[in-house]
């Protein structure tokens, strides 16, 4: 309860296909997901989305543009209907010498969010800096594999999401992972996947 009020909290719904944020304009408040799914993407000069995350119950989003009030063109889109509790740090910009332990520890939170922030977008990095489209997989697939734990996952795309996520094309993606699949490297059902070798050997 101290920390809704902190981050003067407030719980809504959103319905399948509502855009969450205006496009060019400052965010005035982060989201936490708390039900449904949400798209974070961007459209190039070509007119292309470039997805930049999918955003799962439990997961936040943009923390960094309100951070640093960015009018950046990035697109938030409710995938489906959706319930979303927005939460407003404005009190971590005017922090002063009447802050408790509590709230020291909420700021400093926040900051952790942002640094993990920083490393999903290195994770994307690496993934996009890849010179063939195997390669992008195989990143992709290596940073899945760390992330669960495991040789088995659910990655948050379907096909065309995850070719946009990768920077490429549905078909070309298509072809090269059932070229994997033949050559024994993965097995996978829509969007369920297995690695089959270690890509580290």
């Amino acid at each position: 309860e101290y920390a809704l009020r902190f981050f003067s909290a407030e719980i809504r719904r959103h319905d399948k296909g509502d855009f969450l944020n205006r496009p060019g304009f400052p965010l005035p408040a982060f989201g936490l997901l708390l039900d449904g799914n949400v798209q974070v993407y961007m459209v190039d000069i070509d007119g292309q989305e470039m997805i930049m995350a999918n955003v799962s119950a439990g997961d936040t989003f943009g923390e960094s543009l309100w951070y640093l009030r960015l009018d950046a063109p990035v697109y938030i889109r409710a995938l489906s209907a959706c319930e979303v509790l927005w939460l407003n740090p404005e009190t971590i910009r005017s922090q002063n010498a009447a802050w408790n332990a509590l709230d020291a520890q909420l700021s400093g939170r926040f900051t952790a969010m942002l640094a993990r922030r920083t490393l999903s977008m290195n994770d994307r990095i690496q993934i996009l800096s890849k010179s063939t489209l195997r390669q992008k997989l195989i990143a992709f697939f290596s940073q899945c594999t760390q992330h669960s734990g495991k040789e088995n996952f659910t990655v948050p795309f379907n096909r065309s999401d995850m070719a946009a996520y990768l920077g490429t094309e549905r078909s070309a993606l298509s072809r090269e992972l059932s070229r994997m699949q033949k050559e024994g490297i993965i097995d996978f059902h829509k969007n369920h996947f297995q690695i089959l070798i270690n890509f580290h050997e």
